[in-house]
């Protein structure tokens, strides 16, 4: 089991402004979270090499780009072992297709996010990329009508801190 790191009311105020706009200036987020740009800066080092922060990236609306169409496709592969979820990973992996990918327990072995152009793109898909596959056994598709997602992971209500450290002028 991995540890987790040791995260303050500070530190959970940096990722949650990083979660916003991780294009923040150092001297503007040091503002924000009441420290000096110096401290900011040595914390958001602390939290990338802990790996708490693991990247940063641009969030890139699939409409303005010709893919308005998203659905969830479930997926149940066969023989159920490492080799085959691998390769199959590997293969959604490189499908331009995907957003994301979720290998999971429950009725589907496979969760898979999908931007496509219109519905004969998603029936392209379906049945030329993913059905065609030996190990796929069943697959699911359900059109997103809405997506809606929070920004910023915070902290479980049973582990929030408590206080919060300001900065003395």
């Amino acid at each position: 089991m991995t540890e987790t790191a040791e995260l303050d009311s500070v530190d959970w105020r940096i990722l949650e402004e990083l979660q916003n706009d991780a294009t923040l200036p150092n001297r503007t987020l040091a503002d924000r979270v009441g420290l000096a740009p110096s401290t900011c800066l040595q914390r958001v080092r602390r939290l990338r090499d802990l790996g708490v922060i693991t990247g940063f990236h641009a969030v890139v609306d699939p409409r303005q780009t010709g893919l308005p169409l998203e659905a969830v496709v479930s997926v149940n592969v066969r023989p159920h072992t490492r080799p085959v979820v691998a390769a199959f990973r590997a293969f959604l992996m490189a499908q331009p297709e995907t957003r994301s990918l979720f290998h999971v327990s429950g009725q589907a072995d496979f969760m898979i996010h999908i931007a496509v152009a219109d519905s004969t793109h998603l029936q392209a898909f379906l049945m030329d990329k993913i059905a065609s596959r030996t190990e796929v056994r069943n697959l699911t598709s359900s059109i997103v009508l809405e997506r809606v997602e929070t920004r910023a992971l915070t902290p479980p209500t049973d582990r929030r801190p408590t206080h919060r450290r300001r900065r003395v002028p």
